[in-house]
């Protein structure tokens, strides 16, 4: 059911890492009021204080403007827009601690990038499941290549806003334009969040490839067979391949494999170079995402009997014993294929097929 829309100038982020954290100073630049709740009293008192979120974007300076909370009920009060931004392993928590502040419903943009671990829902339907119905009709997905770090030096960036309000999402799509921050829009929600949430285990591969030096030849080819891996299971679940191929997929896809500023990259290098996980996860305070979604996209993967052997090598790695120099040697060893017949699977024959794979 299409909603009329009112002007948007008050937005409540939920999340202050430093995505979060990029997109509270982002629209606060755009003159819009802004309120960004955190978690961590530390992080509020830094970017009170100090203008500057010392802790999860420590350098890039804030707008004095942009108010921290950690109250739900400051952070959300008379809120037109709602930004999601926090790690998807306490996406269900944070709804369900911040349900009795809620008092208007208002547009939603999703910017978390994951799976459910235990549930294999996409944060969309965390959502849906935890919110009052009323709210469910303004459910937006914010995704593609976008370093926090790059877009707060106004480098350009390039995003895929998708929802299946058309009405709303052109509305949201001149909420973020300026012009270093294009913005797409799109309809394919599952899609979206899908090439989110998959290239961060793929980053976490191309981080191992160039631990251990395997060279540009074996990059570029993850790369290329990761999103293959990614479409088999977009198109086995109902997503457009055509979303895929777009920013939140391949876009993003290159940007995270390719660049250091990313936190699952990085600890691909580390386990590439030896590193354990245990050792890796107690010298960072930021969430790689893609760890967690490994296991998710494991278990997809076997319940839709889908073939993702760079996920299944990366699974082995991080939680089999398997060491990175024995998974990427067990993925070149595999038996000879045909490229293009192993790209694609059959979508499913109806919506009802894989419910959960709906948004």
């Amino acid at each position: 059911m299409t909603t009329p829309h009112s002007t948007i100038r008050r937005v409540a982020v939920i999340g202050a890492g430093a995505w979060g954290t990029c997109l509270a100073r982002h629209l606060a630049e755009n003159h819009l009021t802004v309120k960004l709740w955190a978690f961590e009293s530390e992080v509020v008192e830094a970017v009170n204080m100090t203008h500057e979120n010392t802790v999860f974007l420590p350098g890039v300076s804030l707008p004095k403007s942009l108010i921290a909370t950690t109250s739900f009920s400051e952070a959300l009060s008379n809120a037109d827009l709602l930004i999601f931004a926090v790690p998807s392993h306490v996406m269900r928590m944070v709804l369900k601690n911040m349900k009795p502040s809620l008092s208007k419903a208002a547009p939603i943009v999703v910017a978390t990038k994951g799976i459910e671990e235990d549930t294999l829902k996409f944060m969309t339907q965390v959502l849906q499941e935890i919110l009052p119905s009323d709210w469910a009709y303004g459910i937006t997905v914010l995704t593609g290549p976008s370093f926090a770090a790059e877009v707060c030096q106004s480098k350009p960036t390039t995003i895929l806003l998708a929802g299946q309000d058309p009405a709303l999402t052109t509305q949201l799509q001149s909420v973020f334009m300026t012009s270093v921050f294009r913005v797409y829009t799109g309809s394919d929600v599952l899609g979206a969040q899908l090439g989110g949430a998959l290239k961060n285990v793929m980053a976490i591969a191309a981080g191992v490839v160039d631990g251990l030096q395997l060279g540009g030849n074996a990059r570029a080819a993850l790369i290329t067979r990761g999103l293959a891996e990614i479409i088999r299971l977009g198109v086995a679940l109902g997503a457009d391949v055509h979303t895929l191929y777009g920013l939140s997929g391949l876009g993003d896809l290159v940007l995270t494999c390719t660049g250091s500023l990313s936190r699952n990259y990085t600890v691909g290098v580390q386990l590439g170079q030896g590193k354990s996980l245990e050792r890796i996860l107690e010298d960072t305070i930021t969430v790689a995402e893609g760890i967690r979604t490994t296991r998710a996209a494991m278990s997809l993967a076997t319940q839709l009997h889908v073939e993702m052997p760079i996920v299944q090598g990366i699974h082995a790695l991080l939680f089999e014993g398997k060491s990175a120099r024995q998974a990427v040697e067990e993925l070149m060893s595999r038996s000879a294929k045909e490229e293009t017949s192993h790209t694609l699977a059959h979508p499913p024959s109806s919506s009802s097929e894989f419910p959960a794979g709906r948004s």
